[in-house]
């Protein structure tokens, strides 16, 4: 069995968190699967290798705490033998700065449209490039020839351009699961962070989004910012070609519905019904983040109920709000708002018998989180930015009968796939308070030929073909990367010039005929 494993290619994932978090009690580690939706699938994927694939995996990444010395080695063993992981020392003092500081609240607030909220910190930047240096460093404990390297998120920007001026011929890819800025909001950035940053990025060979908007929007920033020359959405970066795609991310399809199939949800759903005396459910579910926009959601809920006051007692929303960077201030605020909103409707419009809004701060497992998207009529699901949001199609999948109702923001990466949702502006609290009456009032076919037309793509394009369709592209773009200059008659490589034109086709690049500016009798 080793050397079947030895014999695969081994993909090197690299994220700030491992798949699980540690704790240490009682001079003993305990470990626990770690949340979140880069987590949740990749592990899907990880988990659907079978014994013939062609891959195996490494795991590189901070298990979530501080470890001492005298358990490290326990550590770097458990991790290896149970989850194919190798573990990132950093301090409390490191974290701190860099996930903490620069991660959210620098690179977070900028990426998401909140330029109010940037803090441009000098000292929390100069941690933030050390981190990824020492990530940098673990990543080369491990290394060996035949290996690809897939670097996540916005934790590591810097680190495929660390790995790449040591390993220049190793396939380096990197994804990135919230938005890219447009070159606007990118630049305000102090110009030699961006400068890095992208430079950073540009260390690998395939720079994969989830959106059409977020690769055209770092294409464009790399063009601007360090003026590289671009073929479509490959760049010239030096002596090498760098690619960048999107790829909408999926989710484990089948795990959801099979959960929502069972006896357990089912009763468990019969039971919550009649807790909530039958009564139409909204339900909104969404980690603690003010750009989620569940503020939004709230102001646009209240309006619903004052607008259409027949649907008073008939409907409840269901509002779950999970823990997210507890004692960062703007989170802090968020979570006052939302509460503060909350006893004010259930205020002005509630009675002993009924109460408009049923609230829980707290995480919920997969059970009771399926029950939920089972039990709800409608899905209010309206970010102010997201790069994907994974709860949508979570939503459909758990719809076994393909009843119910999902009301998408424009602003999420995945309204560009589910377009057959009820989208709307979440700035707009009247756009949200009419797509409520419409969700409430939608024939049961209509609601079916919907979702079945957005469950259907979901299950073509699960998590499983997101991860293989990268892989793939990364390791032809690798092979390709040196083969993009063009050729003069000798049969020498020469650089583009300004004029000339490549288009890839076929797995090559192809040079176009030079383009001349018309006459003017032309």
């Amino acid at each position: 069995m080793r050397g079947q494993e030895a014999s695969k290619q081994r993909v090197i994932i690299v994220s700030n968190r491992l798949p699980f978090t540690v704790s240490v009690n009682d001079g003993a580690l305990d470990f626990a699967q770690s949340g979140g939706g880069l987590v949740s699938g990749l592990t899907a994927w990880l988990a659907n290798l079978t014994p013939g694939s062609a891959y195996s995996y490494t795991w590189v990444g901070w298990p979530g705490i501080s470890i001492p010395d005298e358990l490290r080695g326990e550590l770097e063993s458990v991790a290896g033998q149970r989850f194919n992981a190798h573990p990132v020392y950093l301090s409390d003092q490191e974290m701190e700065s860099f996930y903490q500081g620069f991660c959210n609240r620098t690179i977070w607030p900028l990426f998401h449209y909140f330029q109010a909220y940037v803090a441009y910190d000098e000292a929390s930047w100069t941690v933030y490039k050390r981190v990824n240096e020492q990530f940098c460093e673990a990543v080369m404990e491990i290394v060996r020839p035949g290996d690809i390297i897939w670097v996540h998120d916005y934790h590591l920007m810097l680190l495929p351009g660390l790995l790449r001026e040591r390993l220049p011929d190793i396939p380096i890819g990197f994804f990135l699961h919230i938005p890219f800025p447009s070159y606007e909001l990118f630049r305000m950035m102090p110009r030699a962070w961006g400068e890095q940053i992208l430079n950073g990025l540009l260390g690998a060979d395939m720079v994969g989004f989830h959106a059409r908007d977020y690769t055209d929007h770092f294409v464009n920033s790399v063009g601007r910012i360090l003026e590289y020359k671009r073929v479509g959405r490959e760049i010239i970066a030096g002596d090498r070609m760098v690619r960048a795609g999107t790829y909408p991310m999926g989710i484990d399809y089948e795990k959801y519905a099979k959960s929502a199939r069972s006896e357990e949800v089912q009763q468990a759903k019969s039971e919550l019904k009649r807790t909530l005396l039958d009564a139409k459910v909204i339900l909104s579910i969404d980690r603690l983040d003010y750009t989620k926009g569940i503020v939004n959601r709230l102001l646009g809920y209240e309006l619903f109920l004052q607008q259409n006051p027949e649907w008073r007692e008939k409907v409840v929303l269901a509002l779950v709000v999970t823990p997210s960077r507890v004692g960062v201030q703007h989170y802090s605020e968020t979570k006052y708002q939302i509460e503060a909103l909350v006893g004010q409707i259930n205020g002005e419009f509630g009675n002993i018998g009924w109460v408009p809004i049923r609230y829980q701060y707290a995480f919920i497992p997969l059970v009771p989180l399926v029950t939920l998207y089972n039990t709800g009529d409608i899905a209010l699901v309206t970010p102010l930015r997201d790069g994907m949001n994974l709860i949508s199609k979570e939503y459909l999948a758990c719809r076994t009968d393909s009843k119910g109702v999902l009301i998408l923001s424009i602003f999420a990466g995945a309204a560009t796939e589910l377009t057959e949702a009820v989208q709307v502006n979440p700035n707009s609290k009247e756009e949200i308070a009419e797509a409520l009456r419409a969700a409430l009032e939608m024939p049961v076919a209509e609601q079916i030929r919907r979702n079945k037309a957005m469950q259907n793509r979901l299950i073509e394009y699960d998590v499983s073909p997101w991860a293989q369709r990268f892989i793939k592209d990364l390791l032809r773009a690798s092979r390709l990367k040196h083969d993009w200059l063009a050729t003069d008659d000798a049969g020498r490589r020469i650089r583009p010039t300004s004029r000339q034109r490549f288009i890839y086709r076929n797995g090559e690049f192809v040079q176009l005929p030079e383009r001349h500016p018309k006459s003017e009798d032309e």
